[in-house]
């Protein structure tokens, strides 16, 4: 029973607070709270029926494409869509699922616009890293083999990867964050490929963008810190 209640104090240190915060909000608003997870699943089932019929296939990989080896514009326009465009090789209805689960978590708790922010710059992260590892060549640290430049670059996979890390930094579940890292830096080491470099890419990138606003607040923390160092004590600040 300790062992048990143990594991229930642990479970609700790490998700106690994520939970709280997406049962209010889905018990407030229903699935008014998450319009924009919505539209992107829908999106992405939309474009999966589309690139697997004859009519549709070229259509999709003109607009939403993305391989190392097309211009590095063309394949800037690409990228928003490319977040919706699935593998054709796996299965659509996984994909799906992880997008309603994590993109719903973070519309409810990054807020809407921070999460389509985290997961274009994770796309574009794995983007511009497949660019960058090609030039270094399968010889270089973390390069790639030229025939990686015809393989289309990973869809939604890295934004839901790098969306769960930041889902999971901003509420302090940090084991949970740490086991998706491990299983992403584990399937880059199993099954050495494009998506699975790409998906280190999207963690780095969501690290980042995790770091920015702890290091802003620390540097206003020792603003803070230097202007009242200067007052003396029990005196009002000097103005200028």
């Amino acid at each position: 029973m300790r062992a048990v209640r143990a594991l229930g104090r642990a479970a609700r240190r790490e998700w106690g607070p994520l939970w709280s915060a997406v049962r209010a909000s889905l018990a407030a608003d229903g699935l008014r709270a998450v319009p924009m997870t919505l539209v992107a699943v829908c999106l992405t089932g939309l474009l999966q029926v589309a690139q697997n019929r004859p009519r549709g296939y070229g259509p999709v990989q003109t607009l939403g494409a993305v391989r190392a080896q097309d211009p590095l514009g063309v394949a800037l326009l690409r990228t928003p869509l490319s977040l919706f465009v699935p593998a054709l090789d796996l299965p659509v209805w996984g994909a799906l699922a992880q997008m309603l689960l994590v993109f719903g978590v973070a519309e409810i708790c990054l807020g809407r616009w921070r999460t389509l922010l985290i997961a274009y710059v994770a796309t574009l992260a794995g983007t511009l890293y497949a660019r960058i590892g090609i030039a270094a060549g399968p010889d270089g640290f973390f390069g790639l083999p030229a025939s990686d430049a015809r393989i289309v670059d990973t869809g939604p996979s890295a934004a839901v990867v790098a969306l769960a890390v930041c889902v999971c930094c901003a509420y302090r579940a940090r084991v949970t964050g740490a086991l998706v890292i491990a299983a992403m830096v584990a399937e880059a080491v199993v099954k050495d490929n494009l998506a699975g470099r790409e998906h280190l890419a999207a963690i780095v990138a969501a690290l980042v963008l995790c770091a920015v606003p702890v290091l802003r607040g620390r540097r206003r923390e020792g603003q803070g810190l230097g202007e009242g160092a200067g007052t003396r004590s029990g005196a009002p600040p000097m103005r200028s």
